[in-house]
């Protein structure tokens, strides 16, 4: 197929297309042309960001050449990006080159994206088809109407006032508001510490990395009453509930693992419905552990990594190991329940042959039911320079081919973006 057109900006972040050059893509540092399966429009609810500093990158279709273009009609231009919506999965990053002196990138994830026919295009597949983001499901007055409601109601929660006041009103948290509109997964957290030192973190950043946090982390430990009566509403009103523990907006659960044991057994007390989910990044067996005796029924840990040593050049952990890490998802599959890997992708380092084999063997050795897959959110450059991973060479298969690969060798593993319901887990059989 003709590929789109690639798109530019002005530095006042106007955009538009640079015909004859068409768009271009990124697997790891080396410039690609998009295959057709992988372009869709651009999703409803997606954001187009300006990368300053930097130079786009496209191809001539005369020349039959990837090519640089510093400026349109005499004026400087810049490379586009697009940030897409919940439930799509990024296939090539966006082709740039980046000078010394350009300024770090936020913490957003930059697709390919080009114009074509009176439309945006992006380099990426829909991943689950489940619409609880859908952000053109979300209507923002009633959303309003309801959180100043539920703010009235429970005045005397802490957790409840934080979810209403930080997340759905200041920075419109689509979970936050699911939890506002009683339907589907509610997020509940609960730790303002870590203990691993994430590059990419985006609640807590050091001054020294140059990168903001993307949100502001919760600044308490919520009690035991306040999270029960939380997960309560939500359970006795949402259709197809989910209560997770871990949100973007704290650091490690697990580090909070009491208050979330004791929450856990008042819930299960109280009802069975429902699925009590935990995201984490798996550091603590132990307390792992204690939380399926309470009545824990899912987990979903985070890997930017399936090999020891990318995985510990990205997470920077403190005071655990990889091999903690595999022993939680080895103890949740011990006790029958759903494990799932948050796997950070990265376009031409997900894909890449050692880290599909070393993939293989974690599914090989811990038989996981689902793999989420996650934009990196972070900026290209840090990513490869931290990591280490532009080393590794250009042997990579392309993403859509490890999907079919993955799904190929592991036929059990659900591909998805969010943490399923009891329902939904009924339906798929797994090993």
């Amino acid at each position: 197929m003709e590929l789109p057109f690639l798109l530019a900006s002005d530095i006042n972040g106007n955009i538009f297309e640079l015909p004859p050059y068409r768009m271009t893509g990124m697997s790891l540092d080396t410039p690609v042309l998009p295959d057709a399966e992988a372009l869709i429009e651009l999703p409803y609810g997606s954001n187009l960001y300006m990368l300053p500093g930097r130079i786009p990158v496209g191809y001539d279709p005369e020349k039959k050449s990837f090519v640089e273009i510093q400026e349109y009609r005499g004026n400087p231009v810049f490379p586009v990006a697009a940030f897409m919506a919940p439930a799509y999965m990024q296939v090539l990053r966006t082709a740039y080159r980046t000078p010394e002196s350009a300024p770090p990138l936020p913490l957003f994830a930059y697709t390919a994206c080009g114009w074509k026919e009176e439309h945006f295009y992006s380099c990426g597949i829909r991943i689950d088809r489940d619409i609880r983001q859908d952000l053109a499901l979300f209507d923002l007055d009633d959303i309003r109407k309801r959180a100043m409601k539920l703010r009235r109601r429970y005045s005397h929660n802490r957790l409840i006032l934080h979810l209403i006041d930080n997340c759905v009103l200041r920075y419109g948290c689509p979970a936050a508001r699911n939890f506002v509109l009683s339907r589907w997964e509610c997020p509940a957290p609960t730790s303002p510490y870590c203990n691993a030192r994430c590059i990419g973190c985006i609640s807590k950043q050091p001054c020294e990395s140059g990168m903001c946090a993307s949100q502001d982390r919760i600044g308490f430990v919520p009690d035991v009453t306040d999270i029960v009566e939380l997960a309560m509403h939500h359970l006795n009103a949402a259709p197809l509930p989910v209560i997770s523990f871990g949100q973007g907006c704290e650091g490690e659960p697990l580090l909070t693992g009491d208050v979330i044991e004791g929450s856990i057994r008042e819930i299960r007390k109280k009802t069975g419905c429902g699925i009590i989910n935990i995201n984490t990044n798996g550091s603590r067996p132990d307390v792992v552990e204690r939380l399926l005796n309470a009545g824990l029924d899912s987990i979903r840990v985070s890997l930017s990594s399936a090999q020891d040593e990318f995985y510990r050049r990205y997470h920077r952990p403190q005071g655990y190991s990889f091999g903690d890490v595999i022993e939680s998802l080895r103890l949740v599959r011990k006790f029958g329940k759903w494990v799932s890997v948050n796997y950070f992708i990265f376009p031409g380092f997900t894909d890449h042959v050692s880290e599909i084999t070393a993939l293989e063997k974690l599914v090989n050795d811990v038989p996981i039911n689902m793999i989420q897959t996650r934009n990196l959110n972070i900026d290209p450059d840090i990513y490869m320079g931290e990591t280490g991973c532009r080393e590794l060479g250009h042997e990579s298969i392309g993403l859509l081919p490890w999907i079919t690969h993955i799904k190929t060798t592991f036929p059990w593993i659900k591909f998805g973006y969010f943490n399923p319901p009891r329902e939904e887990m009924k339906t798929i059989h797994f090993r």
